[in-house]
C-alpha cells in the first residue's frame, strides 16, 4: 500500500533528510532574481540553489570564477524576498573560502546576514574540511558538491565526466563520507559516472542531489535558464529542455517591433 507523501509549508534542511527516508526525490533548480524565484518557488521547487553559474548566465562570463561575494549577495537577497516554500541555498563563490578557513566563516556570516540565505553550498573535499567545519560549528547549514567541481575548471582544464578512474571515485566516495560526517545536509554530485554517484547516495544518509549524475540519486539540479531553453548554445547530454524561450521570446521581441514600427501598437484600446 503506498503512502502518501507529505506535505511541507516550508522546506528546511530537515525536510530533505526526511524526503531521503521516504523515497520522494528532491527537485532543485537555480534562480538569480526575484521574479524568477517567484514563479519557481511557486511552482512547488524544493530546493532553489543562487549559483554561482550567475557568472555565466547572468553576466556573460566564460565561467563561474569572476563572480563576487557581494554580487552572490546582491543576487541571493533578490531571491529570497521572492520565497514562501523553497530552501534557498547559496553557492560561496570563487576565492571567498579555499585557502583559509577564518575568511570562508566571515564569507558565510555574510551572506547568511545580508541576503537571508538559509544555507551555504560549497566545492570540494577534504581540501576544504576545515572550512566546511568551521562554517558549520557557527550553525550556518552547508550544502557540499563533489565531481566536476566548475570554480575548479582552470586545474581540471576540462568540463569532461569526473571519477571515471578508480582512484578519483574512491576519493569521491571519501570525500563523501567526510562531508557527511562533518555535519553537512546534503551534497551535489555533478557529472559523474550514474553507478558511482548511486552507489554514493546509498552510502550516505545526507540527500544527494545530482547534475549529469544519473537517477540513482536523491534529487536533481538544472540551471533554470537551460531547462526553459533560454540558452541554447549548451547542450550537455544531462540537460532537457522544457521549454524552447529562445525562440518563443526572439519572436515576440520581432513581432514587437514589428508593430511599433507598423503603429500597430499600441491600438487605440491599449492608449488613454
Amino acid at each position: 500500500m503506498s503512502t502518501a507523501k507529505k506535505q511541507y509549508k516550508r522546506i528546511t534542511t530537515k525536510s530533505l533528510v526526511e524526503m531521503k527516508n521516504n523515497g520522494e526525490k528532491i527537485s532543485m533548480l537555480t534562480a538569480y532574481d526575484y521574479t524568477m524565484a517567484k514563479i519557481v518557488d511557486s511552482a512547488g521547487i524544493d530546493v532553489i540553489l543562487v549559483g554561482d553559474s550567475a557568472s555565466n548566465v547572468m553576466a556573460g562570463h566564460e565561467t563561474t570564477l569572476p563572480i563576487t561575494l557581494d554580487q552572490m549577495i546582491y543576487h541571493a537577497s533578490s531571491v529570497v524576498r521572492a520565497i514562501t516554500r523553497s530552501l534557498v541555498v547559496v553557492d560561496l563563490p570563487f576565492g571567498s573560502y579555499q585557502s583559509d578557513p577564518k575568511e570562508a566563516l566571515r564569507s558565510a556570516i555574510r551572506i547568511m546576514k545580508e541576503s537571508g540565505g538559509h544555507a551555504v553550498k560549497m566545492e570540494g573535499g577534504k581540501e576544504i574540511k576545515e572550512s566546511v567545519k568551521r562554517i558549520l560549528n557557527a550553525g550556518i547549514p552547508v550544502m557540499g558538491h563533489l565531481g566536476l567541481t566548475p570554480q575548479s575548471i582552470y586545474k581540471f582544464g576540462t568540463y569532461t565526466v569526473r571519477a571515471k578512474e578508480e582512484e578519483e571515485a574512491e576519493q569521491l566516495k571519501e570525500d563523501a563520507k567526510m562531508l557527511e560526517k562533518a555535519g553537512c545536509f546534503g551534497l551535489v554530485l555533478e557529472k559523474v559516472p550514474a553507478k558511482l554517484a548511486k552507489e554514493v547516495a546509498e552510502s550516505i544518509t545526507i540527500p544527494v542531489i545530482g547534475i549529469g549524475a544519473g537517477n540513482g540519486v536523491d534529487g536533481q539540479v538544472l540551471v533554470t535558464h537551460d531547462m526553459l531553453g533560454m540558452t541554447h548554445e549548451f547542450n550537455p547530454r544531462f540537460l532537457r529542455r522544457y521549454l524552447n524561450m529562445y525562440e518563443e521570446m526572439t519572436n515576440a521581441f520581432k513581432q514587437y517591433s514589428k508593430d511599433v514600427k507598423s503603429v500597430d501598437f499600441p491600438s487605440v484600446k491599449e492608449q488613454y
